[in-house]
């Protein structure tokens, strides 16, 4: 004869469906299955919630729209992080990130060369063109003083030979 199990949740638990609930308290979040509770976590840990829903998702105790509904995320980072956990695996939600560095645009010859142009009066479209360099990469050095972009009232005067020229 089978027996129907009868969830019975603590005072003031949140629903996920019929069979699962949560419950944040005094700082922790506790997850229970009809009667036992599975998991718990402090209520900062993203990676250990990300983990957990992705891991009740994929074992079928829930629908990826109850874990939408239930915590009041969105359904594209249900699935982003489902793919993770079955990509991955648990250890790729607390795994350091490493951060992969391309190839720089900007050597030290193609800094010399900017900066020569520069000095020539070429405009920035110019040298982008010329050193096939994206106009955010040229601006944001010339922002941050590794080149410098003459001023234009001096390079200006250089042409007159006056005093105030610095060329």
């Amino acid at each position: 004869m089978i027996q129907t199990l009868l969830p019975i949740f603590p005072r003031e638990s949140t629903r996920i469906n019929d069979l699962l609930a949560f419950k944040k308290e005094d700082g922790h979040v506790y997850y229970f299955n009809a009667t036992m509770p599975i998991f718990s976590h402090h209520e900062d840990d993203l990676a250990s919630f990300r983990m957990i829903t992705s891991q009740l998702y994929i074992n079928g105790n829930c629908k990826q729209i109850d874990i939408v509904t239930a915590f009041g995320v969105s359904a594209n980072s249900v699935k982003r992080y489902v793919k993770k956990y079955r990509e991955e695996g648990m250890e790729g939600f607390f795994r350091k990130r490493v951060v992969k560095r391309t190839a720089h645009v900007l050597t030290p010859e193609v800094m010399d060369r900017a900066q020569e142009m520069l000095n020539e009066g070429k405009s920035r479209s110019e040298i982008c063109e010329a050193l096939k360099l994206k106009p955010d990469t040229l601006y944001r050095c010339i922002y941050s003083g590794r080149l410098i972009e003459p001023d234009k009232k001096k390079r200006e005067c250089c042409h007159q030979k006056s005093p105030q020229c610095i060329g």
